[in-house]
């Protein structure tokens, strides 16, 4: 059973690639509109424990609960699929590279999944289009194909698709890691403003001042394992880590 107070539990989490593992016996929850972070160096496992929450990486060991039901399901092939997309109607996922369509518009990008999955009309798709693009303050594109946009834009009109869902929780994989510097602030402005809204989000970031601004809590994971966490005012000035602490200022003083 999982405990109902916590939102998003990864019990044992464990994941190999042949002989290499990736994640080594992680546990961790996230509650009800907490925004947690994981930072850490490329191949430290960040992505692929995110990918695991919905399952698109399957763990190898270990259990995946989404709000009292565990998601990573052994199930026999039918059964699984209705349970793993049942399940991910209620996570938004962002990627690093946008993954639009770019035979279509915004509009249409964003009310694809909502009238396939969900079966709503056309006329309240475009109304779900509208409200979501306003929210991340891409209304006037619209009707824009993603080669008329910048980065920042697709990255927002991605946003976008992903809360037209209305998903209980959001995991954002280095949203801004593609991104020219001037346009990654439109970006974290989106994710700060979720944020104030109390979205549930697991977000992997190189942002070392993203991370401390917005996240309730910050994961730092080396060579697959979970070294330290704790809130940023606490991690990012006290560390307690060696590993932590060699990061971190490696980190800082490249952004200096």
């Amino acid at each position: 059973m999982s405990d109902p107070k916590q939102f998003v539990e990864i019990r044992h989490a464990q994941k190999s690639f042949g002989d290499l593992e990736v994640l080594k016996d992680i546990s961790l929850t996230v509650e009800r509109g907490q925004i947690v972070g994981i930072i850490g160096s490329s191949g430290s496992g960040k992505s692929t424990l995110l990918r695991a929450i919905n399952d698109l990486d399957p763990l190898t060991g270990g259990e995946v609960w989404l709000d009292g039901t565990q998601v990573n399901k052994k199930l026999p092939h039918r059964q699984y699929e209705a349970h793993i997309n049942a399940m991910r109607q209620q996570v938004g996922m962002v990627f690093q590279h946008f993954n639009l369509f770019p035979h279509m518009t915004a509009r249409e990008n964003v009310i694809m999944a909502p009238m396939l999955l969900k079966g709503i009309s056309r006329e309240e798709a475009d109304r779900l289009a509208e409200e979501q693009l306003d929210k991340v303050g891409m209304l006037e594109r619209i009707d824009y194909y993603p080669t008329q946009l910048s980065g920042g834009q697709k990255q927002r009109v991605a946003i976008a698709r992903a809360l037209a869902m209305k998903p209980k929780l959001m995991l954002f994989d280095e949203a801004t890691s593609a991104l020219d510097p001037e346009l990654v602030e439109e970006v974290n402005l989106v994710m700060k403003k979720l944020a104030e809204e109390d979205m549930t989000m697991i977000i992997v970031t190189h942002e070392m001042d993203f991370a401390a601004s917005v996240c309730d809590r910050v994961l730092f994971m080396d060579q697959g394992v979970v070294v330290e966490e704790g809130p940023p005012s606490v991690l990012f000035k006290t560390p307690t880590q060696d590993r932590t602490r060699a990061f971190l200022r490696k980190h800082l003083e490249g952004a200096a």
